[in-house]
């Protein structure tokens, strides 16, 4: 009897996640983020391709870099984007499946530490977007 098939990923090919994942980080890079770190995923969990980690300086800040980049997403690739935390703006969470992007008023971020938690510190230095 056949090894069953591993479940097909729900996100895009690599092209695709490659294009969001840039979106995702120009998209910070211009609404001025600060401490963004990209995490790469694959290979390691199934939740995501990449995890993006970003800070902004105040509440205010958080919530329009989450809904610019939710807005950014839909017109450029066509995508829908789940999203908690707006509300309250402390800890945003934007799940696009292929990426999925975290972010945090600087104190809240410091509390959790993704990074940390995620253990990939090391090998993931801050991204930058490519201009």
């Amino acid at each position: 009897m056949p090894a069953p098939s591993p479940a097909p990923h729900p996100g895009g090919d690599a092209a695709e996640i490659a294009a969001l994942h840039d979106l995702v980080l120009r998209s910070l890079d211009d609404d001025q983020a600060q401490e963004v770190v990209s995490i790469p995923l694959t290979g390691k969990s199934s939740i995501a391709d990449h995890m993006v980690i970003a800070s902004g300086r105040s509440t205010r800040q958080v919530a329009s870099m989450a809904q610019k980049l939710t807005e950014r997403i839909k017109k450029e690739l066509g995508r829908n984007v789940r999203i908690e935390g707006l509300p309250i703006a402390d800890w945003v969470l934007i799940d696009a499946e292929d990426v999925i992007v975290h972010l945090f008023r600087p104190e809240v971020r410091s509390f959790y530490n993704l990074e940390r938690m995620w253990a990939f510190e090391e090998s993931a230095p801050p991204a930058t977007a490519t201009q």
